[in-house]
Order: C-alpha cells, then sequence, then structure tokens
C-alpha cells in the first residue's frame, strides 16, 4: 500500500503556541489510519492539517505525493476528501434527508440506510433535534453517500452504543477509501481485520509511535477527555 495522504514535518500554530512540532505521519490507499492522543496531543489539529482546515506554518500536506499545503480545503474536498469534524458535522436546520441530498444530489439513500437503519425515521427530521450518535450516523452517511477517496473523521463513534461502533469501524474499513479517524483508544476488532491498520500516536505534538495495530501497546497508558 502507498501513501495516500500525509503531513511532512509539519508545524502548527494557534497564536503563540505550537501544537505540532515538524509532525511526519502518512496514510495508506486503501486503508484505516488512526490517530491517538489524549486531551492536547495533537491528533484533531493534525487530522485538520490534512483536511486544510487548518493552516501548516511550516513543513507540507502530500497528496498523492503532490504538494496542496496551500490547497484551501474546500479545494481538498471537490477533489474527493472528505471530513468528518467531532462538532457542527452536520446542517442542523435541515432535514435528514435534505443532508444526505447535499451529499448524493442525483442518488437514492439506499447505501446510507443500509448502513444506518436508524436513520430510516428520522428522514423528517431536523437535524439539529437529533441525538449526538445520531448526528454521528448521518455525518458518516453523507461521507459514504459522497464516495469519498479520503474520508477523515474526528472521534467516529462519539455518542454511539458499542453495536454502532462495531458497525460504524467495519464500514469505514469495508472503504475502497483511505480512512484517517483521530481517537483517544485503538477501537476494538482493528487489530484483526483483513487489512493492515496504521496507527500514529501524538503526545504533545509530537509522534511518539508509527507502525501497524498489531505492533501496538500502550500499558498503563488510559487516555483522558477528547481534544
Amino acid at each position: 500500500m502507498s501513501a495516500e495522504i500525509e503531513l511532512r514535518h509539519a508545524r502548527v500554530r494557534y497564536g503563540p503556541l505550537e501544537a505540532l512540532h515538524g509532525v511526519s505521519l502518512a496514510a495508506p490507499h486503501p486503508g484505516v489510519t488512526v490517530l491517538l492522543g489524549r486531551n492536547g496531543a495533537g491528533r484533531t489539529t493534525a487530522l485538520r492539517a490534512l483536511a486544510g482546515t487548518v493552516r501548516v506554518a511550516e513543513g507540507s500536506v502530500l497528496w498523492r505525493g503532490r504538494d496542496v499545503t496551500r490547497l484551501p480545503a474546500h479545494e481538498r474536498a471537490r477533489r474527493g476528501l472528505a471530513f468528518i469534524p467531532d462538532r457542527q458535522a452536520v446542517f442542523g436546520s435541515l432535514t435528514v434527508a435534505e443532508n444526505l441530498e447535499l451529499a448524493a444530489p442525483h442518488a437514492d439513500f439506499a447505501d446510507a440506510l443500509s448502513a444506518y437503519p436508524q436513520l430510516g425515521p428520522l428522514l423528517g427530521r431536523r437535524a439539529g433535534t437529533l441525538s449526538g450518535g445520531e448526528q454521528r450516523m448521518l455525518a458518516l452517511s453523507r461521507a459514504l453517500l459522497s464516495h469519498a477517496r479520503v474520508v477523515l473523521v474526528d472521534e467516529p463513534s462519539q455518542g454511539m452504543s458499542p453495536a454502532v461502533t462495531a458497525r460504524t469501524y467495519e464500514l469505514l474499513g469495508g472503504l475502497d477509501a483511505t480512512v484517517v479517524v483521530a481517537e483517544q483508544r485503538l477501537p476494538p476488532g482493528l487489530r484483526t481485520g483483513a487489512r493492515p491498520v496504521v496507527v500514529h500516536e501524538l503526545r504533545r505534538g509530537a509522534v511518539v509511535f508509527s507502525g501497524e495495530a498489531a505492533e501496538f501497546r500502550r500499558p498503563g497508558r488510559a487516555p483522558t477527555s477528547a481534544e
């Protein structure tokens, strides 16, 4: 598997504070890459740098070997990148059906409803009235319908039950796409999937581990709250 999207020596600053200290990491195609880290580790910032929603002060973002560091987020989206942030990932004033229509204007919702049948009875509801887990399902369904080549998701399972979480990672792992997720813990089941899962652990804005999930061990280090 070759690298689809990557950061090279990326530095990201929020005012005087540097959140990423020369981070280099790569995500293969197809496959799942997990960015692990505690609160303030930099995993969310790394995801946003790949998406183009934060500026890389130094270093670069490469997509299929081409430098897209200065390419704006909307242009990356147009070229096949879907980004699902941890908050405000759906259009709250629109119905569930209208949110799905934006992702796939000329298609039906069969794939989305097959992935998450729970959304079927909610098609007429405004997305802003859904529970947190239902909004995550809707946001992920929009990404599935878009057939994006790169899917970036901050905390995919936020607010979901264990059963829906397992279903979500089954869906993400089966996509013919580069999937990069930011998580506090390595999701159960990923170590033994059909495809190798890449893990990059971040701590205080730096990568402290890069390798396959089967090699990853973190004894005695329980993550805390999300970024």
